[in-house]
């Protein structure tokens, strides 16, 4: 039966690469093109002149660059602040820890959207719209990484960490040294997830950011169709473009990204 379910996985994969496959062949066709068949995305003549234009004549690039910059930082400061959150929930003892448990927890049930009002105005009032500080900081606080790495740093034996104290090691030593190595596997799940959804964000740099210069890929990408809406080749060099990076980050982490969206309980 096993060859049965390879067969159908197989069948499956192939049926979501057709997509990816068709517009890697649409955009290194000519413009003006004539379509009679479906063969004709497929066949020759080839060019790369569009890609050429795209890369000189637009933004495109600098905006891959907001987008890998944006969700580098908000990747590391997030995790980071989630491992130090969850290890002190998990493993400080400190006065009402519980409370503060539920009170992260309770932010898993709020949608982010009923909040992005009070979240422009804080912005605004604190003079960090139109920047990368505007893109960044209000999209460090990360709910589902605290408790996910919470529940990793519950799982270590409290006799390993009172060993290590015994041995004159500190706090910051058991985090950095014995917490975060034995949950290694958590930590880059999260990093792996948060980078992105910070990549695939939308509505909040569209709310904070005027300056097509700060544009994100999610941004400024429907900008650019909106110009060559009957066009075929242009918006496909737009999308291969800005699907490569992800690609290549699914493609290297792929086991990883499987393992945290299993290790999360995330669905989609």
């Amino acid at each position: 039966m096993k060859w049965v379910y390879r067969l159908i996985s197989l069948v499956v994969g192939c049926l979501f690469l057709i997509p990816i496959v068709w517009m890697i062949f649409v955009s290194v066709k000519q413009e003006g093109m004539k379509i009679t068949s479906l063969i004709d995305w497929f066949t020759p003549p080839y060019s790369l002149a569009v890609y050429d234009q795209i890369i000189r004549q637009t933004k495109l690039m600098n905006w891959v660059w907001n987008s890998f910059f944006v969700a580098a930082v908000v990747t590391v400061l997030t995790v980071a602040l989630a491992a130090m959150a969850g290890f002190a929930l998990s493993k400080v003892p400190f006065r009402y820890k519980t409370i503060m448990f539920f009170f992260i927890l309770a932010g898993l049930m709020i949608p982010g959207e009923s909040v992005i009002i009070p979240l422009y105005q804080v912005a605004k009032e604190l003079n960090i719209l139109n920047s990368y500080n505007g893109l960044i900081f209000p999209a460090l606080a990360s709910p589902i990484a605290v408790i996910v790495l919470k529940s990793f740093f519950d799982g270590v034996p409290n006799d390993l960490l009172e060993s290590v104290q015994m041995d004159g090691g500190g706090t910051w030593r058991i985090f950095l040294h014995i917490m975060l190595p034995l949950t290694r596997p958590a930590v880059a799940s999260m990093a792996i997830l948060t980078f992105i959804g910070s990549w695939n964000n939308f509505l909040w740099p569209f709310l904070s950011v005027t300056d097509d210069n700060l544009f994100t890929l999610p941004m400024g990408i429907p900008t650019l169709m909106n110009q060559w809406a009957e066009d075929y080749v242009k918006p496909m060099v737009i999308n291969t473009i800005s699907s490569v990076p992800i690609i290549a980050l699914f493609l290297v982490f792929e086991r990883q990204i499987i393992k945290g969206i299993s290790l999360s309980g995330i669905k989609g």
